[in-house]
């Protein structure tokens, strides 16, 4: 009896394991940009999917997407709190419009400069902004235990200043 009893709980230890959240950004997008005297503005779109891959649902609460821009905050936003059923996969949306903030650009090198590779293609002045997207919520196991997970995403987006185009991102 005893044996069975410990059998049946690294069974549930190994199968009802609660497991984090997966989040795979899809799209960034920056619909409206502008620049005008050394400050940017622009409105943020970002595009995700999120998969619970554990045996109950995920419910989050207390979740935010933050970016930065050279190590300050230049936007936030809430995610709503939402449940995500056992094994399924959710798609989520957030936009919010980023009010003015100085831009910094880095010289350009002499690659930049004279074109790619010599070819007289020019390119712009670019500026990197880091998307920091994090989901708080618990599972429950077999409807009686709970536990707290939590799951983190961070992104790097390179975006033209010139007209906002994402240059790409890499998370």
């Amino acid at each position: 009896m005893c044996r069975s009893f410990i059998g049946l709980v690294i069974v549930f230890l190994f199968v009802f394991k609660p497991k984090e959240p997966r989040i795979a950004v899809d799209a960034v997008q920056f619909p409206t940009f502008s620049v005008s005297n050394g400050t940017v503005n622009f409105t943020f779109f970002q595009f995700v999917t999120v998969k619970n891959p554990n045996r109950d649902a995920f419910t989050h609460y207390d979740s935010s997407l933050q970016l930065v821009y050279y190590g300050s905050q230049v936007g936030f936003a809430f995610i709503p709190a939402g449940k995500i059923d056992a094994g399924h996969t959710q798609h989520m949306s957030a936009k919010f419009a980023v009010e003015s903030f100085p831009l910094k650009l880095p010289p350009l090198s002499g690659a930049l400069s004279d074109g790619i590779g010599g070819l007289g293609v020019g390119v712009g002045p670019t500026m990197e902004i880091e998307s920091r997207m994090e989901l708080v919520g618990r599972v429950r196991v077999l409807k009686i235990f709970t536990h707290r997970v939590e799951s983190r995403m961070r992104c790097s987006v390179a975006i033209e200043v010139s007209d906002g185009a994402v240059l790409g991102f890499h998370c």
